[in-house]
C-alpha cells in the first residue's frame, strides 16, 4: 500500500487524540507512504495540518478515528474505500443526559455510527483492551491495540512561576486530578472524597481539579457542592490550563487520584507518572490496564477507601518511592517509538502494510 489516509471529526490543538493523528501521520510518512489529515472540523491553530473531508478525492483506504457522532461519520458510512477504524472509546450517553444531553446525543449517534461501520472494517485499532473487546464485539474481525501516542517531549517548557507559588503556599497533602468536568470523570466523588479526607486525616490538604469543562451545569452542581462542603478555599477549579501551567500542578502535587467511572485509556495517570507523581486510582473500566502494577487501584471508591489509601501514599515513604519508580517503567511502555512500532506491526498483520 502507497497510501493511507486519516479522518476524525475535529482536529484540535492539545487534544490527544488530534495529537495521535498527526503521530500516525508522521510514522507513515516515515515509512514511505503518503498520508493526510482529513477532518469535519479543524482548529485555526491547525489549518496548515489538514483540510476538510469534503476535499477528499477518495479511491485510497480510510481510518477513520471514532470518538463521537458528526457528519463525517455518516459520510464515511457511505463510501466504499476499504476502511480501519481507530476507537477512541464512545462516553455512555447516560452520563450526559441529565448535564448536557445534546452532547448525550452526540454520544448516542457515534455509537450507532461505529456499530454501522464495525461489519465493513478490515481491521480495527484501539488505545486499549477494553476498547478492543468493544470493536470485537461490533464485529470488527481483526482489532489491534495501538495506544495513544504519548511524547513528554512536545509538552512545552514548565511553568516554574506557577509551580513555585503553588509550593509556597503549602500547608499540607495536595491532590491533583486532571480531566474535563463530567459525570463520567466524578469529580463530584472526588470533592466528596476529599472533604471526609480534610476532616479525618489533613485538615491543610488541597484538591486541584484541571481542565474544561464538558458539561456547564455539571460544573455549577459542582461549584454548589464545594460550596455546601465548605471547601471552596480549598479546592480549585483551574479550567482549562497552558502545557507549562499543567506541567507545574503536575510538579506540585503530592499524589494524582482519580475517580473516573468510565475511561477508554486516561492518558493523565500516564502524564502523572513521568511527573514522578504517585497515583491512586478507581478500577473502573480501562483504568486499570493503563496504569499496570504502578498505581495504588481501589475496588471500591467510597470515601473512607480512599482517604486511607491517599494518607497511605502520602506518609509511607517506601510505598510512594516504589509506586514512583514504577510509574517510571510504566510510562517507558507508551514511549512514541514502541507505539510506533505496535502501529506498523498491527498495520502488518492486518495485510495493510507489505
Amino acid at each position: 500500500m502507497t497510501a493511507l489516509h486519516q479522518f476524525l471529526p475535529s482536529l484540535a490543538p492539545r487534544d490527544a487524540i488530534g495529537a495521535h493523528t498527526l503521530a500516525i501521520r508522521k510514522v507513515l510518512r516515515g515509512q514511505g507512504i503518503e498520508s493526510d489529515i482529513y477532518a469535519g472540523e479543524v482548529h485555526r491553530e491547525l489549518r496548515a495540518e489538514a483540510r476538510s473531508y469534503k476535499e477528499w478525492s477518495g479511491g485510497t483506504p480510510m481510518l477513520y478515528h471514532a470518538a463521537i457522532g458528526c457528519a463525517l461519520g455518516d459520510w464515511i458510512a457511505q463510501r466504499d474505500e476499504p476502511l480501519l477504524l481507530d476507537y477512541h472509546n464512545i462516553t455512555p450517553p447516560e452520563f450526559f443526559e441529565t448535564w448536557a444531553p445534546e452532547t448525550g446525543l452526540l454520544l448516542a449517534q457515534g455509537r450507532a455510527q461505529l456499530a454501522r461501520l464495525a461489519p465493513r472494517a478490515v481491521a480495527g485499532l484501539a488505545d486499549s483492551h477494553f476498547n478492543a473487546c468493544e470493536l470485537t464485539r461490533l464485529g470488527v474481525a481483526n482489532t489491534s491495540v495501538v495506544p495513544v501516542f504519548i511524547d513528554p517531549s512536545g509538552w512545552g517548557a514548565l511553568d516554574t512561576a506557577l509551580r513555585d507559588e503553588l509550593r509556597a503556599s503549602k500547608r499540607g497533602t495536595d491532590w491533583l486530578f486532571v480531566g474535563r468536568l463530567a459525570a463520567n470523570k466524578a469529580q463530584h466523588d472526588l470533592v466528596a472524597a476529599f472533604a471526609l479526607y480534610r476532616k479525618v486525616w489533613d485538615p491543610n490538604a488541597r484538591l486541584w481539579l484541571v481542565g474544561g469543562t464538558s458539561a456547564g451545569p455539571y460544573q455549577i452542581a459542582l461549584e454548589a457542592l464545594i460550596a455546601r462542603l465548605d471547601l471552596a478555599d480549598c479546592v480549585v477549579l483551574a479550567g482549562s490550563v497552558s502545557a507549562g501551567a499543567l506541567g507545574a500542578y503536575f510538579d506540585a502535587a503530592d499524589v494524582f487520584v482519580c475517580l473516573s467511572d468510565h475511561e477508554g485509556f486516561c492518558v493523565p495517570v500516564i502524564e502523572a507518572m513521568w511527573w514522578g507523581l504517585p497515583v491512586v486510582a478507581y478500577a473502573a473500566t480501562a483504568v486499570p490496564e493503563t496504569v499496570g502494577d504502578a498505581a495504588v487501584l481501589l475496588e471500591h471508591k467510597d470515601f473512607a477507601t480512599v482517604g486511607a489509601a491517599v494518607d497511605r501514599v502520602a506518609r509511607d515513604e517506601k510505598l510512594r518511592s516504589d509506586l514512583v519508580g514504577r510509574g517510571h517503567a510504566r510510562v517507558a511502555t507508551f514511549g512514541p517509538e514502541r507505539t510506533a512500532q505496535r502501529l506498523l506491526e498491527a498495520l502488518e498483520d492486518v495485510g495493510v502494510l507489505r
